[in-house]
């Protein structure tokens, strides 16, 4: 692991909102805009509460009184618990980005329902002692009651601070410290609702005639539920913005839909609407927790994929920086041999008893034109892979091939490699660079020295020019060497493959890239009855864009 750390004074809590700007917070879910599709959901989810809404209130089920089950609540209480804390931690998790109050009092409010569900879990009768583990018969409902005005008033506040004055919206603090606050302030809210519910029993009005059977104060209890729901998704609606703000708004709907539901009518404990209700409580406290863990994958893939696309796109620049080292150390290396064998050829004509000064002068002429040819190399290698269109000429092919051979005649001659020109007499011409064309030329030239330069003998290199197609100039390199095997035929035009020991892969590529550069085609096929035939076609002066030859082998360009 390394770690980097400095000693100076930190990031200043004003400078937060430098460290993350605006478009920053586009990729934060309590900023994220709702898609269609989200959308469309809520008002799907939406719609189908309001249709159990009817079916418990007007439906064959009003008012009917089921068997108590004692393990609903239990499961009940534990599900909120869990999923109310899971949303806080996520929240929690965004404060500490953004440092924004808004998510801070909303991370709150889930804290404190969450923690309600404990209170509330010890003083229902039957969960863990037949009256409650605390409290009398009327703490449950009280706790009931608090916790379902207490959450919609955090939401409330919550949607009046998220649009507030970027100066008052941050939190200047630390997040350590404003996580601090917000859980104690939550706990002390939840002591302070306790001692009331619990200790101050006596003095509350009665909600309960028992266990079971709920008195005619429930109702009156119902109406500051319903204002602090109503109110706190009337402002959301208002100031809606982001995703977090549209399933808060299911979240609250869910809230004012168990109004009617559990106030009015009243048929008591373990009915329809009571269990309806509570299935309806989990739905409602796992909402937001379900939204956050479902974008916050989605965010995570896009991540990851954006990572991926960033290491593909620094490999592509790796490899292209390879490339283009290894393009001008193979290119360069035939005008540099050139001009080290004509050199030598010049010191020797200049160490005779007479020196020969004529030959001298004519090595040094060949030195300087290979010197000039190394830097148009060079020049021709740099606009390659800048991949830019190069002032092109009429070229006159059967004169290009003839100046490749006489800048290859030595190494032909040192290796005694006959040679067939077959130049057609009325090729037309293409418009094309006369270094890249040289070049692709030269490549296909010394290969076919290099693969023929360690065979026995006949060693042929067969050049040919045609009209091939009637718009198209082909032209063929064909040699006796050893020629291609089966399973290298497809790899061989491959950036860093080859298959000579001291090679570097890119004289192919190269070539391919130069010949698909003017509309071309380079191929590959074997000689008759050894070696190896490369073709590539050029679109004619006259002519319109190359087609595939009747000869060429049906296959893809790389």
């Amino acid at each position: 692991m390394v770690t980097v750390a400095d000693t100076g004074d930190g990031v200043v809590p004003r400078d937060i909102d430098r460290i993350f700007s605006p478009s920053d917070q586009h990729f934060v879910l309590s900023s994220l805009p709702p898609s269609t599709a989200q959308k469309r959901l809520a008002l799907g989810l939406v719609c189908a509460l309001i249709g159990i809404y009817l079916l418990i209130t007007f439906g064959p089920f009003a008012g009917v009184v089921l068997r108590r089950v004692d393990a609903f609540i239990p499961i009940y209480t534990t599900a909120v618990l869990v999923n109310d804390s899971m949303t806080a931690i996520l929240l929690y998790a965004q404060f500490s980005i953004l440092r924004l109050r808004s998510t801070l009092v909303l991370a709150s409010g889930y804290v404190f329902a969450g923690l309600f569900m404990i209170l509330y879990a010890l003083t229902f009768p039957g969960v863990f002692a037949p009256a409650g583990l605390i409290g009398g018969t009327q703490s449950a409902a009280w706790l009931y009651v608090v916790w379902k005005i207490g959450f919609p008033l955090f939401v409330l506040g919550y949607a009046l601070s998220k649009d507030a004055e970027p100066g008052k919206a941050l939190w200047r603090g630390s997040p350590r410290a404003g996580i601090a606050l917000s859980v104690g302030a939550a706990a002390l809210l939840i002591v302070a609702g306790a001692f009331v519910c619990i200790v101050g029993e006596p003095w509350l009005p009665r909600l309960m005639l028992d266990s079971r059977v709920l008195g005619p104060n429930w109702t009156y209890v119902g109406i500051p539920i319903a204002v602090a729901s109503v109110a706190a998704l009337a402002t959301l609606l208002i100031r809606r913005r982001s995703m977090l703000d549209l399933w808060l708004v299911v979240v609250m709907f869910l809230y004012v839909i168990e109004v009617p539901l559990v106030y009015y009518p009243t048929p008591g404990r373990f009915s329809v609407s009571f269990y309806t209700v509570r299935i309806l409580g989990i739905l409602a406290s796992g909402i937001v927790l379900i939204v956050m863990v479902h974008e916050i994958t989605t965010l995570y893939v896009r991540l990851l994929q954006a990572l991926r696309d960033q290491r593909r796109e620094r490999e592509a620049r790796l490899f292209t920086g390879d490339a283009v080292a290894a393009s001008i150390a193979h290119e360069v290396k035939q005008p540099l041999t050139a001009i080290i064998t004509t050199a030598d050829a010049g010191s020797f004509f200049l160490d005779r008893d007479v020196p020969d000064l004529d030959r001298v002068k004519e090595a040094l002429a060949r030195i300087a034109a290979d010197g000039h040819r190394a830097g148009a190399v060079i020049e021709n290698i740099r606009e390659t892979f800048r991949n830019e269109v190069r002032n092109r000429t009429l070229l006159d092919i059967n004169q290009l091939i003839r100046d490749a051979l006489l800048l290859e005649q030595d190494e032909l001659r040192k290796h005694r490699i006959l040679v067939h020109v077959e130049p057609h007499q009325h090729l037309p011409q293409v418009r094309a660079d006369r270094i890249q064309l040289q070049q692709v030329l030269l490549n296909l030239i010394a290969n076919a020295i290099a693969a023929m330069a360690a065979r026995e003998e006949p060693r042929i290199l067969h050049l040919q020019s045609t009209v091939h197609a009637d718009d198209c100039v082909l032209v063929s390199v064909a040699d006796t060497g050893p020629g291609v095997d089966a399973h290298d035929s497809e790899r061989i035009f491959n950036a860093h493959f080859t298959t000579k020991p001291d090679g570097m892969g890119m004289g192919l590529s190269i070539c391919r890239s130069i010949v698909e550069a003017h509309q071309g085609r380079l191929w590959f096929a074997p000689n008759t009855p050894r070696g190896a035939v490369f073709r590539f076609t050029l679109g004619a002066e006259s002519g319109g864009r190359p087609r595939p030859g009747l000869h060429e082998p049906s296959r893809s360009m790389s």
